[in-house]
């Protein structure tokens, strides 16, 4: 059974830093893509970054390249997600999210509908 379980969210002020980290069981970092999306009230779900191992690529939504980094640690299957210079904007529910039909993320992004996905980590920016 996959199962995705992130932690690291919080509160932090415009311009500072969190590390969201997602704990990832059931699943082969080779067999899958992972990555990340979240979810505002009133805005739509977007796929924040993603990474397959295959090919050692990623992705970022234009929103947050420059700022977000995905990383792996592929002998603790954990997914980490490095937030920096953080805007209100960046406020939501982040998920860990996974998907084997996704073969090389750089090209495909993070599906808004992926296969499997944690229950989230809440990250707040206050202004």
């Amino acid at each position: 059974e996959v199962q995705l379980v992130e932690s690291g969210g919080g509160l932090v002020q415009a311009g500072g830093s969190l590390r969201l980290s997602c704990a990832a069981s059931g699943l082969s970092f080779d067999d899958y893509s992972i990555g990340w999306f979240r979810q505002a009230p009133g805005r739509e779900r977007e796929g924040v970054s993603c990474i397959t191992t295959r090919d050692n690529g990623t992705y970022y939504a234009d929103s947050v390249k420059g700022r977000f980094t995905i990383s792996t640690d592929n002998a603790n299957n954990m997914v980490y997600l490095q937030m920096n210079s953080l805007k209100p904007e960046d406020t939501a529910v982040y998920h860990c999210a996974a998907d084997s039909r996704v073969y090389y993320c750089s090209v495909a992004g993070v599906p808004l509908i992926p296969g499997y996905w944690g229950p989230g980590a809440q990250v707040t920016v206050s202004s």
